[in-house]
């Protein structure tokens, strides 16, 4: 702790302004009067300097003393952040609970992981190594899911190692390495590191996208496809179903490690959220969701600056995981609350306001933090990425509305919750003539090999069906079903079974909640043959009313029910009862 001190001569909400300040530094973490409360200082003016503190600042008087710590709000990176909660600056809530059970006291301190608990290493240098930035030197079976490697920090320069301790129970503050760097200068190594939270984590080398984000939802894997290390904006107004996606790209992508930042949102959903991911079962280990899952709980009702520094609390821990070669999801729920805190903060610091009262440097703050996201080759040389899954809450709905659209320009995926479908009880309500992904370029030749060479192109082919459907609606609308052609009506039948078929998933369903991409591809195979057979029965002049009564629509409907994901031959059966079907309706017909 450094001996310098300002001194409180304003108070404004969480904003606070202190003079005698000419030696701070800007982005500096202070301690705010006698209750020692954590901030950090945003601008500086000769010696007068503007504080957002991340605490209650009620009780806090002019004239009370600013001290300086001499660092950036940085975070303890290190064994025990997986399984944990914390809330926006990275104290964990179990330990805050037994201090205060109903709320959080103020100037309860930078709280972080726990120092005190001893940690199985192995050590995996031996003394005369030359250790690079990036390179691991221990590790900590952290949970029985992950292996937690621990990487030489990069602000440490290479060096030699001349001493190591055995393998055995440590400390985070323990000493197990010392290495002697090139000029001379020895340095302990533990097993914790800090790192700034606005400071990219370096990387080796940045590579381009070429892997899906498997989800096992079907409107996702096969419409609009994610891609590890890339970026998607989820939009959507409240009730159409942001939270429960995120739950199910949580609970099911592949991602190694998910990290959950529940930013502003409502204390009941942040509580459904706490009570629900504990209780999960990770469905590739069989062992709890929770041992490779950190969540950030920060309520609409706690301090705004803590909000706003909760996004990057998250994407710090994500970059530290992908150090290690992890692939890492972070879900940030909502980016719409960060925004409206860096509009509150903004407004206290009487900023020139923007659009609807956004600062001006909304749109680089919202780049600053998706450009974080990315596929990259780690320090240590393996390959590993951070994908960033923002939800936005636009007030009402209202898709251009600044935080919308300015997300919009930076993400690559962009899934549009649509309140006419959620109203309709049709979930995922993902808007399928809206939404898009720039990724399915990208991810073609890993969909060719590893799925089916013609995936794509069935999708291409549903998606006409439906944007042709969209046109069709709009005439049926204005004189109804019966002008149409019977061709135009089966193209109005079988977006009607893409819809039920495909794109509504049952969250809540045994066989429905998660899909492999196989069943996905056959599932899309037996759609296209019941339109190919059906479209030769319309061309013989065939009744839609009698297509339509071949028992086979239902079946099809109820395939994704009906059919479990480990016997997907059952797809291959059905795809031949379609044909078989129509070959006979159209034999009555000749």
């Amino acid at each position: 702790m450094n001996d310098q001190f300002g001194v409180i001569q304003l108070i404004n909400g969480p904003v606070v302004k202190g003079s005698q300040m000419a030696s701070f530094k800007v982005n500096e973490m202070v301690t705010v009067g006698e209750g020692q409360l954590i901030g950090e200082v945003v601008s500086l003016e000769g010696d007068i300097a503007t504080i957002q503190v991340y605490e209650e600042t009620e009780g806090l008087k002019a004239g009370e003393k600013i001290t300086a710590t001499g660092s950036p709000l940085s975070l303890n990176l290190g064994p025990g952040m997986l399984g944990n909660i914390f809330d926006g600056i990275q104290r964990p809530l179990k330990k805050i609970e037994e201090i205060s059970s109903i709320f959080i006291p103020q100037g309860i301190g930078l709280l972080s992981i726990d120092e005190d608990k001893e940690w199985e290493v192995k050590l995996v240098v031996k003394e005369g190594d030359l250790l690079k930035p990036g390179e691991v030197y221990a590790t900590v079976q952290e949970t029985q899911s992950i292996l937690h490697k621990i990487t030489l920090p990069a602000y440490i320069q290479q060096g030699k190692i001349i001493e190591v301790k055995s393998d055995g129970k440590y400390k985070l503050k323990d000493t197990v390495a010392v290495i002697e760097r090139q000029d001379g200068n020895r340095i302990n190594l533990t097993l914790m590191q800090k790192w700034p939270v606005r400071k990219p984590r370096p990387v080796g080398q940045r590579i381009p996208i070429y892997k899906p984000l498997v989800t096992g939802q079907r409107v996702i894997d096969t419409f609009f496809p994610l891609a590890k290390g890339g970026t998607v904006g989820l939009p959507g107004g409240f009730g159409t179903g942001k939270t429960v996606t995120q739950h199910q790209l949580a609970k099911w992508s592949d991602a190694d490690i998910i990290i959950y930042v529940g930013c502003g949102e409502r204390g009941n959903e942040m509580t459904n959220v706490l009570e629900e991911f504990p209780a999960l079962i990770d469905p590739r280990t069989n062992r709890p969701l929770m041992e490779r899952t950190i969540l950030i709980a920060n309520t609409s009702n706690m301090p705004v600056a803590a909000r706003e520094a909760s996004i990057y609390t998250g994407i710090t821990m994500a970059e530290y995981y992908r150090d290690m070669g992890y692939d890492v999801a972070i879900m940030a729920d909502s980016t719409s609350r960060w925004a409206e805190a860096l509009r509150e903060i903004s407004g206290r610091l009487e900023e020139m306001p923007a659009e609807e009262g956004f600062p001006a440097y909304l749109p680089s703050r919202l780049a600053q933090f998706y450009e974080r996201a990315g596929c990259v080759r780690t320090l240590g040389g393996d390959e590993a990425s951070v994908t960033i899954i923002g939800a936005v809450s636009p007030p009402g709905g209202d898709f251009s509305e600044p935080v919308t659209e300015n997300t919009k320009r930076f993400v690559s995926a962009f899934l549009a919750l649509d309140k006419k479908l959620a109203y309709a009880r049709h979930y995922p309500a993902i808007n399928y003539l809206t939404s898009y992904s720039a990724y399915i370029t990208m991810l073609e030749d890993w969909y060719k090999e590893n799925v089916a060479p013609d995936m794509l192109q069935l999708r291409s082919k549903m998606i006409r069906i439906l944007q042709e459907e969209e046109k069709l609606n709009e005439i049926v609308q204005l004189v109804g079903e019966d002008v149409l052609p019977n061709d135009q009506l089966l193209i109005l039948e079988i977006a009607r079974t893409i819809k039920k078929a495909f794109l509504q998933q049952n969250a809540l369903h045994k066989e429905d909640t998660y899909v492999t991409l196989e069943k996905q591809y056959k599932m899309l195979v037996v759609i296209q043959k019941l339109y190919e057979n059906t479209l030769e029965c319309v061309k013989m002049g065939i009744p839609i009313s009698t297509i339509r009564k071949e028992t086979v629509f239902e079946e099809v409907i109820k395939m994704k029910y009906d059919i479990p994901n480990d016997q997907t031959e059952q797809l291959d059966l059905l795809g031949e009862k379609i044909i078989a079907s129509y070959k006979e309706l159209r034999q009555k017909y000749q």
